[in-house]
């Protein structure tokens, strides 16, 4: 039966539709290739979740998945969560000491402006999704995270963030300069403050070196 249905599909009475439904389907596919790449979760990363829940088993600290547990196929980006409370504080440390922060902060409600922060690791649009899944051996893991300086324009601001080590495992970002975000002015996105070495370079940015760096402490987490 099989091999008259692979004569039938080649030579037969359906050989014209056979390869139209054959490109619709390569189109269809092609067409969707970057979310059928999203959603594939890597080999080892499965095999390495399975065996970390057999050893909760084990030790009797099974606990049932949620229903709300996020899959990864719908995270968007790792990154390490850092409270906001020593991000406020730190910023009016260099207030203080620094006139250029000083003046560059006072018409700003940093309390508004910094509702969450995070130092992006890696996103699934910009890096894949297996890279961002690599960081799950990290997941719930408390990072330290050194800020170094502050970088700001006219539309952006950005503390320059290095992230350190987990029981002596270094946790590296993928983005060539690790940052938190903390104020984007009209027209700007967060995104654009990748932008701001750059503008540095051009004379369009101001940098404020923190020395030594402050270690702020923050969770990795997906979102």
């Amino acid at each position: 039966m099989k091999n008259v249905l692979r004569l039938e599909s080649t030579k037969g009475t359906y050989v014209k539709e056979w390869v139209k439904w054959e490109k619709q389907l390569r189109d269809i596919l092609l067409g969707n290739a970057d979310y059928l790449n999203s959603i594939q979760v890597p080999f080892e990363f499965a095999v390495k979740e399975v065996l970390e829940q057999l050893k909760a088993i084990a030790r009797g600290e099974y606990a049932a998945p949620s229903s709300e547990k996020r899959k990864l196929g719908s995270i968007v980006f790792a990154a390490i969560s850092l409270p906001v409370p020593e991000i406020l504080g730190l910023l009016n440390d260099l207030a203080k000491k620094d006139p250029k922060v000083g003046d560059f902060l006072k018409d700003k409600s940093m309390e508004s402006c910094i509702q969450k922060a995070h130092l992006t690791l890696a996103h699934k649009r910009s890096h894949g999704v297996t890279a961002v899944a690599n960081y799950g051996s990290f997941l719930h893991q408390k990072v330290p995270v050194d800020i170094a300086a502050l970088l700001f324009s006219d539309k952006l601001a950005a503390l320059e963030a290095e992230p350190g080590s987990v029981e002596g495992e270094k946790v590296n970002s993928k983005n060539p300069w690790p940052h938190v975000t903390i104020w984007t002015g009209a027209g700007a996105t967060a995104k654009d403050a990748n932008t701001l070495p750059h503008l540095l370079s051009q004379g369009k940015a101001t940098r404020v070196d923190i020395n030594p760096p402050v270690t702020i402490t923050g969770t990795l987490e997906f979102f």
